[in-house]
């Protein structure tokens, strides 16, 4: 009994410290990274959707497609400035709304073409956001 408790006072633990590593990243990244952050986060979700669609595990899939919704829509949605960023800008939320609404019709039809549709758009979009910051750091 009392390793049972070990192990979940460890699993605790190491929540604890990768909440305060994931923080810490957080707190000192760059604006630039932040998005980066955000595209790794809504791609990670998309893959444990996919994993959780394949197994029948429909609460985790929705979970796992409501994470991805909130950080597309509430962070990389969010975060796109039409003043300044102008066609782009726009372009981009008019992207970020067509992967939304691939996700929801993932979730709701278990349709795992339109996940992976919606995984290769971001991809796609985080691939460009990276080469740019790439760029931006060598220049």
């Amino acid at each position: 009994m009392s390793t049972m408790r070990g192990a979940g006072a460890y699993g605790r633990g190491a929540g604890a410290y990768a909440r305060v590593g994931v923080e810490s990243g957080v707190m000192s990244a760059t604006p630039h990274q932040l998005i980066v952050m955000l595209f790794d986060g809504a791609q990670g979700a998309i893959r444990a959707a996919r994993i959780h669609m394949q197994a029948g595990n429909i609460a985790e899939k929705g979970k796992s497609i409501s994470k991805a919704l909130d950080i597309v829509n509430n962070g990389l949605l969010a975060a796109l400035d039409t003043e300044k960023g102008g066609e782009i800008a726009e372009r981009l939320g008019s992207l970020y709304d067509y992967v939304s609404r691939l996700l929801l019709v993932a979730n709701l039809h278990n349709d795992q073409e339109s996940l992976d549709q919606a995984e290769k758009l971001l991809d796609d979009i985080a691939s460009a956001w990276r080469e740019i910051g790439g760029a931006g750091v060598q220049g």
